[in-house]
């Protein structure tokens, strides 16, 4: 697998851990998605928003615009840059229990506190409790329970 650094996207997903990543892609998983989408099978695969440019079957025909920000502003991760956090990041209810990116501003937070490798090593464990913690108002996502 590439360093796991430059398979963080800027706006703090873990491509290094998604189920579509090339690395992580099995064959059973590719064609349940390109039953479900209508995406060619070979072009299920993705090498990570940096390695694409930010063009990718999943994303915006026209690209993903948070991607292009921080190219434009010369920043790695969002959290580096002065606006942070901004309106691209801004959480969304639809889709939430699916997509992985309600928790890029909590990761970008871990990120800009403990730095990036801190983080990498807890990724997995962060988005392994995004989608299998029961939610509990008040609670959040304790380390007991993911």
């Amino acid at each position: 697998m590439k360093d796991k650094r430059s398979l963080t996207a800027p706006c703090g997903l873990d491509c290094f851990n998604c189920e579509i990543h090339q690395d992580n892609l099995t064959q059973d998983f590719a064609r349940m998605m390109s039953d479900k989408t209508g995406v060619p099978l070979v072009d299920i695969a993705c090498r990570g928003c940096r390695q694409q440019d930010g063009t990718h079957w999943h994303l915006p025909p026209e690209g993903c615009a948070t991607l292009t920000c921080a190219q434009g502003k010369g920043v790695e991760l969002c959290c580096d840059c002065d606006e942070f956090p901004c309106p691209l990041l801004a959480p969304l209810a639809q889709g939430a229990d699916r997509f992985p990116h309600n928790f890029k501003l909590y990761n970008l937070c871990r990120i800009k506190k403990y730095g990036i490798e801190k983080w990498i090593e807890e990724a997995g464990q962060i988005r392994k409790g995004y989608f299998s913690t029961p939610f509990v108002v008040g609670k959040g996502q304790s380390r007991e329970s993911s």
